[in-house]
């Protein structure tokens, strides 16, 4: 079992950056894929980037590509996004995530954190 605690939300002038944070506790953190979604109100849960056990496969949203950063230290059992020219549009609850063998969706992660929230002003 894995437990997920996110952080480094915030308050941003669009154009800014943030580092948001995903300290993950449980000794099979290693064996898990970890993901990051956000969620606006009225919206479903929104990929915006996973990554393999091993650091090796790494994919992103359509609308995040060229901004969004994902990686892992795997010894510190943390996973981080970096969000730079960040946009309006951005504005949501940022979510970690864990899964065995996840793809893009949701549903296939079984660990979830309780968000941090990024705010962009423009």
């Amino acid at each position: 079992q894995v437990q997920l605690v996110e952080s480094g939300g915030g308050l941003v002038q669009a154009g800014g950056s943030l580092r948001l944070s995903c300290a993950a506790s449980g000794r099979t953190f290693i064996q898990y894929t970890v993901g990051w979604f956000r969620q606006t109100p009225g919206k479903d849960r929104e990929f915006v980037a996973r990554i393999d056990r091993g650091g090796a496969t790494i994919d992103y949203g359509d609308s995040v590509k060229g901004r969004f950063t994902i990686s892992r230290d795997n010894g510190k059992k943390m996973v981080f996004l970096e969000i730079n020219s960040l946009k309006p549009e951005d504005t949501g609850v940022y979510y970690c995530a864990a899964g065995r063998t996840p793809g893009t969706g949701s549903s296939e992660y079984n660990y979830w954190g309780q968000g941090t929230q990024v705010t962009v002003s423009s």
